[in-house]
């Protein structure tokens, strides 16, 4: 029996494709800036981010020089999990905006220049989703229930869940509903897990894919696509314990090659399309090879590299993990993905000033001034090397996390259920300052205005009013790595490294291009200056340097760019 798709509203006029000489490679050397709705800009004063803000301050991603804007969830949606808890997936939630709205984003980004990436969440969606809603009223047995993972609980009288798998949020992975079976939520109750196996569903987002991509998008962040196909039968795991998203252990819920066939039809929707339209996999695998398989060449576009985010500032594990990666991306002839941050880690300004091995999310404020000092060198590393580089937003204005929210403003589900995914992401999602002296700091229209999480009152400073222009700033370095990453044909795209002998705790690389001269980029990893053969003119440092004679003094933690 055929399941009817949620009915859909009229898709808003088609937008104008994004026209650009290098559309067919304009991925592969791509800087892409995320945009966390809720944090962005607030343009109505209610306190939440909205389209409109985001609208309103695309002039600022053109000037900071990224070539891309990838949108987090703006759906429909309970906001149970931030949005991503999608109940249709076809309408704009009215906190963010309408149809409107969000045709003239897409509108206003293609004659700024940006390309624009929207976040979908096909893993689960929210359970006031209809198709929802219609499994919970039909009962046991319909088509209806035959869309999620609906099952008989074990135990005498099924008072068990069907198996042991615990939820990223933690707790178990089940919810009883009243007719006694359990459905199946990876993440929060409030997000059931769909059932790919059924064929109502893999038509039903191919609906959702065309609907955005007449619009005019120009592509798609895919949420969790490493999970969206269970082993058959649902296997217990066998053990017990948090399952964290870095975790190395193989999961049956997680990375099964039957997702592979999912995105090679989507591909198929894309190129119906003209232009080069992309899909980027949030893939959280055990390997890079493993992220590899996502982006061979019938498949998505990118992967993000998160075994590089998830590295120490080591100069030996940093070198690893890029030679791994630009091995393995070779492979399948796809770009590599170099990330430092996004909404669901701690911010690299605060990682970074914290001990080795403190993982991603965390609650100290580490050292500040290390932190940014090491943040500030590993952003000028990533975007020397070869391939995409994705931004958070802030980030280019050095923000630190939140660490000291009170408890009873957090949003974040993780956090209210025991030991899941450690419950920190709130910190990295307060709302980013743009000017004046007082919250909320320009991201309202009002002085004085609402923001959904409190902004520090040190964020003055960080604003970016208060570092435009400013010799030195962290946004000021952004928006020189941006221009010189522009302007020399030796960076960007590629999939080649060289590398330089150096000192212990020093990475020394070399990119060459076709067309122009060699840049060579240096780190020192250390706490204490080292001294380097002159590697050329100075085009870009993230700390002061000095030059004696033909020596180069790289300061602690410090990243240049040379001209060779």
């Amino acid at each position: 029996m055929t399941h009817p798709a949620p009915t859909a509203p009229t898709a808003p006029a088609s937008a104008a494709p994004f026209a650009h000489e290098d559309a067919a490679d304009w991925y592969r050397g791509a800087v892409i800036y995320q945009v966390y709705p809720r944090s962005f800009a607030d343009s109505d004063g209610d306190g939440i981010g909205d389209l409109a803000g985001i609208r309103a301050r695309l002039p600022h991603l053109r000037d900071l020089g990224v070539d891309a804007v990838w949108i987090s969830p703006f759906y429909a949606s309970p906001q149970a999990d931030a949005g991503y808890d999608v109940s249709d997936y076809r309408k704009v939630d009215p906190v963010f905006g309408d149809a409107a709205d969000a045709e003239g984003l897409v509108r206003d980004a293609h004659e700024l220049g940006l390309r624009v990436i929207f976040d979908i969440v096909p893993n689960h969606c929210s359970e006031e989703h209809e198709w929802f809603q219609r499994a919970l009223a039909e009962g046991p047995g319909s088509a209806s229930r035959a869309l999620f993972h609906f099952h008989e609980g074990r135990g005498e009288a099924g008072e068990l869940p069907p198996n042991d798998w615990e939820s990223i949020f933690g707790g178990p992975a089940w919810t009883r509903v009243e007719d006694g079976e359990w459905y199946l939520h990876l993440f929060a109750p409030q997000q059931p897990d769909l059932n790919w196996d059924n064929p109502v569903v893999r038509e039903e987002f191919r609906s959702v894919l065309r609907f955005w991509l007449d619009l005019g998008v120009d592509g798609f962040r895919v949420d969790v696509a490493h999970g969206l196909v269970k082993a058959p039968g649902l296997p217990d795991i066998g053990r017990t314990g948090q399952v964290g998203l870095l975790g190395n252990a193989p999961m049956p819920f997680f990375d099964q090659d039957g997702v592979h066939e999912i995105y090679r039809d989507w591909r198929r929707v894309l190129e119906e399309y003209p232009g080069e339209r992309v899909l980027v996999a949030e893939a959280w695998t055990p390997t890079i090879e493993r992220s590899a398989c996502y982006v061979r060449p019938d498949e998505m576009h990118q992967a993000f590299n998160f075994t590089y985010l998830a590295t120490d500032w080591d100069a030996c594990a940093l070198r690893e993990v890029v030679d791994t990666t630009l091995e393995a991306m070779r492979r399948v002839g796809a770009p590599a993905t170099w990330v430092l941050s996004n909404h669901d880690v701690t911010r690299h300004t605060t990682r970074l000033g914290n001990p080795p091995g403190s993982g991603t999310q965390m609650v100290t404020p580490g050292d500040p001034v290390l932190g940014l000092r090491r943040a500030r060198a590993a952003t000028l590393l990533m975007l020397g090397l070869p391939g995409s580089a994705y931004l958070y937003q802030g980030e280019e204005l050095g923000l630190p996390d939140v660490t000291d929210l009170p408890d009873e403003v957090r949003a974040d589900p993780s956090f209210h259920r025991a030991a899941g995914q450690e419950g920190f992401r709130d910190g990295c999602r307060v709302p980013i300052p743009w000017s004046g002296t007082s919250q909320p700091y320009g991201f309202g229209p009002r002085e004085g205005g609402p923001s959904w999480l409190p902004q520090p009152d040190a964020w003055r400073e960080l604003s970016v009013e208060a570092q435009t222009g400013v010799a030195g700033s962290t946004l000021e370095l952004y928006r020189s790595a941006l221009d010189v990453r522009r302007e020399q044909p030796s960076l960007g795209a590629g999939d080649e490294v060289e590398w330089l002998d150096a000192p212990d705790g020093v990475l020394a690389l070399v990119r060459r291009g076709e067309d122009g001269a060699p840049v060579v980029v240096t780190t020192n990893l250390t706490s204490e200056e080292v001294r380097l053969p002159l590697p050329g003119g100075l085009l870009l440092a993230s700390a002061e340097l000095a030059v004696d004679g033909d020596e180069a003094v790289l300061p602690a933690d410090t990243t240049a760019w040379w001209l060779g």
